[in-house]
């Protein structure tokens, strides 16, 4: 089931799972940038450099890719409380569409486990630049560190803590009825541990 934006789902829970939406909405943006942290994998898994993560936000699936072919898939994930699109700027509650990697992996979040990607990625930077969203130190800023390999900029006017992540102590039901997150694409707490066995840093994640 495809959900519908934040406006259209509060006609579906009401007044105590408000109150929690609430509270998971700074979910993407309050967080700092940990060190990059490693998860353990079952050693009958094995990730390989062609294995690839697929958002598709119009059927509110991730799949786990290797070439064309889906080696898993996670159903009715949650996306920004205003849907998929081409993000712009912090707070606007969009999850952003594009070509992404994991840049950091942090098993000790609050949501369970946190898979940050490297957003804003050049795509963004130079879109914002032409725009007069960032001006040009920022844009070298984040065009240095991304060809570096390095996690861009989080704080800068374009937002950042954007990934891919649980709902920790979260109530299950608004995660299956609402799009609540700043930006993130969330999955249960069983589902991303299981997703964990396919991800490492550097994975390549398309958002579609």
């Amino acid at each position: 089931m495809v959900k519908n934006s934040l406006a259209v789902g509060l006609k579906v829970l009401k007044g105590a799972y408000l109150v929690i939406l609430a509270s998971w909405l700074v979910a993407c943006v309050k967080a700092p940038v940990p060190e990059e942290l490693d998860v353990q994998r079952p050693a009958t898994v094995q990730v390989s450099p062609e294995i690839w993560i697929l958002v598709d936000t119009k059927a509110d699936v991730l799949k786990v890719m290797q070439g064309s072919e889906p080696l898993e898939k996670f159903y009715n994930i949650a996306l920004g409380s205003s849907g998929a699109g081409i993000k712009h700027q912090e707070g606007d509650g969009i999850t952003p569409l594009g070509v992404f990697r994991i840049g950091w992996i942090n098993p000790r979040s609050r949501f369970k486990l946190f898979m940050g990607l490297d957003y804003p990625n050049l795509d963004y930077a130079e879109r914002a630049y032409q725009e007069g969203r960032i001006n040009h130190a920022t844009y070298e800023q984040i065009r240095l560190a991304l060809k570096a390999g390095h996690v861009p900029p989080q704080n800068t006017a374009l937002g950042g803590q954007i990934g891919i992540h649980g709902i920790g102590a979260g109530d299950p039901l608004v995660h299956m009825n609402f799009n609540w997150t700043e930006g993130c694409v969330a999955l249960n707490n069983e589902q991303i541990q299981r997703l964990a066995a396919w991800v490492e840093v550097g994975t390549r994640v398309e958002v579609r």
